[in-house]
């Protein structure tokens, strides 16, 4: 399969997100017993021009979970509502209890909105009646809602990464200033000894050594200073 683009794919065994590559052929489950619409959806999809459809078709419930937890390339699923032993509210629900992360897409056959709201509840993406899915806006509505998910997985994962760039950063703030304050006072203490030796009757030699300790002291302070003073406040998180 040719791909391009960047992409989360779920994985149905732990439910975790992987990222992947956005596909030129979109492999869509659909959950449909009635023969006749598959049928119709099958010709839309086919002639629907700048992406290409692999469609996988279940008529139950219980056979779309199976594909669910078999097949890991399943990109999208579009669901009737009414199935044979369990309908496509329960299907959802269960698809959501397993912490499959797949993009659903609810059809039916009339514009009931009560149902509209309760499957929204388990996170599908949309809603369709089944007689407004005519040309294009079936498969229109598959590749846009799958983008509209790739597009959301994307701006999580970069809130995600900037937030814990943000935490490592004052994580280190923290670590700087402790470290900061452990080296001034044991600093402070080297420099009021060495400027006691300083003032004692010392041989030539003694002096050059403590000369050499107050400069190393000095160096040891500037460099503490510019740690301490480091602007943590100019990281553009984005880019970390």
């Amino acid at each position: 399969m040719v791909a391009c683009g960047s992409r989360k794919r779920y994985n149905g065994a732990t439910g975790q997100s992987i990222l992947m590559e956005s596909p030129e052929t979109i492999n869509l489950l659909i959950v449909d017993d009635d023969e006749k619409y598959f049928a119709l959806a099958a010709h839309l999809f086919s002639k629907y021009q700048g992406r290409k459809f692999n469609l996988i078709w279940k008529q139950e419930g219980t056979t779309a979970l199976e594909e669910l937890g078999q097949n890991k390339n399943i990109d999208i699923m579009l669901i009737d509502y009414y199935l044979p032993e369990m309908n496509g509210l329960d299907v959802t629900k269960t698809i959501r209890e397993r912490k499959i992360e797949i993009p659903i897409i609810f059809l039916t056959s009339n514009r009931d909105f009560r149902l509209a709201i309760e499957v929204m509840k388990y996170g599908v993406e949309d809603y369709l009646v089944k007689d407004e899915a005519i040309d294009s806006v079936l498969p229109r509505m598959v590749v846009n809602v799958l983008e509209r998910v790739i597009l959301k997985r994307k701006i999580t994962e970069q809130q995600k990464t900037e937030f814990i760039a943000r935490r490592r950063t004052e994580a280190i703030k923290e670590l700087v200033v402790t470290v900061c304050h452990e080296f001034n006072n044991p600093l402070a203490a080297m420099k009021i000894s060495a400027d006691i030796l300083s003032r004692q009757n010392l041989s030539e030699t003694e002096r050059v050594h403590i000369k050499e300790i107050d400069g190393s002291i000095g160096q040891i302070e500037k460099e503490i200073t510019k740690l301490r003073d480091l602007n943590f406040e100019k990281i553009d998180y984005s880019k970390v």
